[in-house]
């Protein structure tokens, strides 16, 4: 069992922050995505999924650094008592303590004594002992890692994915807000079967690009052609959202590159808010137009636009 702060390599104190800088780098090292000729790769990138969702939880991160845990989250044995012995024993099988007592196979000392005034009160029985300190949990199955590839518009609006697992049973996963690619959701009891129950699937998340969407942080951005007309005298004008069309009114005199907000049009933040949908107008002006050239070739425009550029 490994040290999860050792496979993340932080130190025991580190902050919630530095734990999650740490995770989200050697994930993005590790992903099976990035390594598929690698099958260590795939295996030490769950060693540090499972490191991180022990100490990314407070109760069972405290647990741990009491010693009540493992590095797998079962509970610990004290003293060694449910685990390998030297000599190849184990608690409840003939062999030696690092005493030299010999216990099990009928020839168990007395311990009631110790644990009692230890543990207030624990007996030994058959070659285990009560109170928490028999025999270590059964292990559990392994984790299954899977890549979900999420529509960009199903990101921004946290649509409900359906997911199909290995076993070929189908679930509704609800996205977190704060989703981006790289984010991982866990779903317990959901991987391999074993022993002392199945592991856990791992889900990460991949946003698909948008055909004229981009995200930017939890903003997203959209370039939107307009009219010279629209340009020029103003307007009302349909605009694509991630939700749903919206109509946007263009100020006269507007230039290529103006930018226009329409708020809470964004990706939702972990906070509960969203961001905005930032429009940038660009002026699409038709090929050989004869009206337009026509008119161009009788109007001039006396400024420089280029002047604050020195030339």
């Amino acid at each position: 069992m490994a040290d999860p702060y050792q496979t993340l390599g932080v130190a025991r104190g580190a902050s919630e922050a530095d734990i999650k800088k740490a995770y989200r780098k050697l994930a993005k090292e590790l992903h099976p995505d990035r390594n598929k000729d690698n099958p260590k790769a795939s295996e030490r990138f769950s060693q540090v999924t499972n490191a991180y969702d022990l100490l990314n939880d407070k109760d069972k991160r405290a647990k741990f650094d009491r010693g009540e845990i493992d590095g797998d989250g079962n509970p610990a044995a004290p003293f060694g008592f449910g685990g390998a012995r030297p000599g190849g024993g184990r608690a409840g099988s003939a062999g030696f303590n690092s005493a030299g007592y010999e216990f099990g196979a009928g020839g168990d000392p007395d311990m009631s004594d110790i644990f009692e005034g230890l543990f207030g009160g624990g007996q030994a029985r058959g070659g285990g002992f009560s109170s928490g300190f028999g025999r270590r949990a059964q292990p559990k199955g392994a984790n299954v890692t899977y890549r979900l590839q999420v529509p960009f518009i199903d990101a921004a609006t946290l649509s409900p994915q359906r997911v199909t697992l290995g076993d070929g049973k189908t679930i509704d996963l609800k996205l977190p807000a704060g989703l981006e690619s790289g984010t991982q959701m866990k779903l317990a009891g959901k991987g391999e079967a074993g022993p002392g129950g199945a592991g856990d699937a791992i889900v990460a998340i991949e946003v698909q690009p948008h055909r004229f969407f981009e995200r930017d942080g939890d903003d997203v951005r959209l370039d939107l052609p307009i009219t010279l007309k629209e340009a020029v005298a103003g307007g009302t004008v349909r605009v694509p959202t991630v939700d749903k069309p919206v109509m946007l009114t263009i100020p006269k005199g507007t230039s290529s590159g103006k930018t226009l907000r329409l708020k809470g049009k964004g990706f939702h933040k972990k906070d509960g808010t969203r961001g905005d949908q930032l429009v940038t107008l660009l002026i699409d002006l038709p090929a050989d137009d004869a009206a337009l050239q026509q008119f161009v070739a009788g109007w001039n425009d006396p400024r420089n636009p280029r002047a604050a550029m020195g030339v």
